[in-house]
């Protein structure tokens, strides 16, 4: 134990000092303004009209760019949970992070666009009409050059909105993993792009009444994280534990992982597209970018090495999927405060988000009895609620511990407490709908065949038929 605890401290003065040396003792004033990602748009489109296109074409090809990142995080989403999970319910949940997608971006394209950005200031509630306007301009209108010029066509816009959009879905698949009928999955996918998550997103990003307060969320860990990880939690309680997982005393039986290795690789590469997520929600190619990027790397980095002590205390041993959720988790709580925040916190936040995420999912399991098999609620809605809590403290000139008062984290709060209610009162409506009509959970004889055979008629991982067949197979050959 003092090993470990020499070894935690260690690794934490490590993390502080990198954090408080510039640029590694360079010479010359290395104070970098992260606050450039707030520069007027105007003072990038000047010259001649050429320059002013270029500008803006590099602009929305990056964003592109960043987008197609944030939707390979899908790939990653899946990978994870079919690691996390047996191997009997493998292309089951391969499904499902595919359906989010396709699904998902039809559904946005449809209704949620409309509810996203319906074109009010400090509303609630609103609707723009169905589908998505202007969808093949190749070009924003340049006439409309000033300080409220916006770079992006509405092509690139939806392109990227819609793959956070898909984001926001895949994160519930996780914890419901293993008992959930495809159909209500499906009925879920389409609410949560259609309907719960543009609400959310209307009153932030949209210019509702969370934009109106101030509030802070640079790149989603309310609008996108949080809001998944109470969708999550939601379904969870609603359909409650597999089978077996609880014994008759209350206490939890591990089911193993059928493949770490897959696990592992999803996070790598969840990993890799959190630097479209992040730096692409700058929404332009400056400067900016490798800064975010950079920040990004840090808490993420930072929160891999939380979780990694956490584990070692509280469980004994380095747990590897553990780790890897605290590399998640230190990805998820920087994305509200990143465009806005210093080194050392960035490091803090990561950290302290890799530190708690370890007992929280414990504590879901152990005291409230949740199951949630890759633990989408701990990584997800408490490292996202942390997240918008960081902003309030962490902004530069707004947080509390950067000289700004009390106010933005009072309204960090209140917009958390807001998502929370949103998503936890429609969700609860939906999936407590869904297993009073009798959809949301498969038959006991269906979970214990597996998903993939009961819902799909396919096994994710097949034997080889012809095996051993040897002279019987190659004589059916000649004939």
């Amino acid at each position: 134990m003092r090993f470990k605890m020499l070894l935690g401290g260690g690794l934490v003065a490590a993390v502080l000092l990198l954090g408080a040396v510039p640029a590694l003792a360079q010479e010359g004033d290395t104070t970098v303004d992260v606050t450039v990602v707030e520069a007027e748009l105007v003072e990038r489109f000047t010259g001649t009209a050429a320059d002013i296109a270029q500008t803006v074409i590099l602009d929305n090809i990056f964003i592109f760019v960043a987008g197609v990142l944030v939707f390979f995080m899908q790939a990653g989403f899946a990978l994870l949970a079919v690691g996390l999970t047996r191997a009997k319910n493998s292309a089951n949940m391969m499904m499902k992070s595919l359906m989010d997608a396709a699904l998902g971006v039809l559904v946005f394209g449809l209704v949620g666009w409309g509810l996203a950005y319906p074109g009010f200031v400090g509303g609630w509630f609103g609707f723009a009409g169905w589908g998505v306007p202007g969808l093949l301009d190749p070009l924003p209108d340049l006439s409309a050059l000033g300080p409220d010029f916006y770079p992006l066509s509405v092509s690139t816009d939806f392109f990227f909105q819609a793959a956070f959009a898909a984001t926001a879905a895949t994160i519930v698949a996780g914890a419901v993993a293993e008992r959930t009928k495809f159909v209500s999955y499906l009925i879920y996918t389409v609410l949560i792009t259609g309907l719960i998550y543009p609400v959310v997103v209307s009153w932030k990003w949209g210019g509702g009444w969370l934009d109106e307060r101030g509030f802070v969320d640079f790149a989603g860990s309310g609008l996108v994280h949080l809001t998944g990880g109470i969708a999550a939690l939601m379904g969870a309680i609603i359909l409650g534990p597999r089978i077996g997982k609880f014994g008759a005393d209350g206490k939890p039986r591990a089911i193993p992982a059928h493949s770490i290795p897959l696990a592992l690789t999803g996070v790598m590469i969840l990993f890799i597209g959190f630097f479209g997520f992040n730096p692409g929600s700058a929404l332009q190619a400056d400067m900016s970018v490798p800064v975010i990027a950079v920040l990004t790397l840090f808490a993420a980095c930072a929160g891999a090495t939380g979780a990694l002590l956490s584990s070692w205390v509280l469980l004994k041993k380095p747990d590897v999927s553990m780790a890897g959720n605290g590399l998640l988790a230190g990805l998820v709580s920087i994305c509200a405060v990143v465009g806005t925040v210093d080194v050392v916190p960035a490091l803090i936040i990561g950290f302290f988000a890799g530190i708690i995420v370890v007992p929280a999912a414990l504590l879901l399991e152990r005291a409230f009895k949740v199951d949630d098999p890759v633990g989408a609620v701990a990584v997800h809605a408490v490292s996202g609620f942390w997240g918008l809590i960081a902003a309030g403290l962490f902004t530069i000139d707004e947080g509390l511990f950067e000289g700004g008062g009390t106010e933005l984290l009072v309204t960090q709060v209140l917009g958390a407490l807001a998502i929370i209610a949103w998503v936890a009162v429609t969700t609860g409506i939906l999936f407590g709908g869904m297993k009073a009509i009798g959809i949301l959970r498969v038959s006991p004889a269906e979970e214990l065949e597996g998903l993939d055979l009961s819902e799909h008629g396919a096994p994710g991982y097949s034997d080889d038929v012809l095996a051993g067949m040897g002279e019987e197979l190659l004589v059916s050959t000649k004939g």
